[in-house]
């Protein structure tokens, strides 16, 4: 076996440990850290394909951007774990089923791709890294996917703020529509009163004395 393939194997199996740990810790922080390293082992796989500008990526916008977000919306947002877990086992029946179909399919398609025997390679390897094809294939072939993927991550973008901006009791909330439509008289209110000084209630608290 050579070593670029036993490295292989290695960075497989800890990619599949990883992701393991993302869905099974009970900690969300931990998820997140967990899915951190499933990216690095990820980018040590796109290494061994010699296709580094798709590792680079990986690492600079997923781990360095996408996670560290992730993270910060974990730690804000006020998540409560045992409300969570309390309808695990009630979900878990459709939960299962959808996860097996899903391994079925995945497998129908990976054993019929392993059974052709195909010895023509369509995709030269050297140039798998080369940001000029990765663009051409990208935008010419896969453009319809290349737009969804963009809608899903908006969409993401927007479920993300909709959960972090809810109204607490503790926090001040100002309507701008409101706050435009006050007037100066409502804002202030001008008494008129008679002048008073310290001078002036000594001098009367004595008199009454007298």
């Amino acid at each position: 076996m050579e070593f670029s393939t036993a490295l292989f194997y290695v960075f497989a199996a800890m990619l599949i440990l990883a992701a393991t740990q993302v869905i099974t810790a009970r900690n969300p922080v931990h998820s997140a850290l967990f899915l951190v390293l499933a990216f690095f082992t990820a980018a040590g796989i796109w290494m061994l394909l010699k296709a580094e500008f798709l590792a680079i990526v990986l690492v600079l916008v997923y781990v360095g951007a996408v996670m560290v977000l992730f993270l910060f919306v974990v730690m804000m947002l006020d998540i409560d774990l045992d409300k969570l877990r309390a309808g695990f086992w009630s979900h878990f029946p459709l939960a299962a089923t959808v996860g097996v179909v899903v391994v079925l399919e995945m497998s129908a398609v990976l054993w019929r791709g392993f059974l052709r025997i195909d010895t023509q390679h369509h995709v030269n390897g050297d140039n798998i890294g080369d940001t000029k094809n990765l663009g051409l294939v990208t935008f010419n072939h896969y453009q319809l996917a290349f737009e969804v993927a963009a809608a899903i991550l908006l969409l993401a973008i927007v479920a993300a703020v909709a959960l972090t901006l809810r109204r607490r009791k503790d926090s001040k909330y100002v309507d701008p529509a409101q706050a435009v439509k006050v007037q100066s008289k409502d804002r202030v209110r001008i008494v008129k009163m008679k002048a008073e000084s310290d001078r002036a209630t000594i001098a009367a608290t004595e008199k009454q004395g007298n």
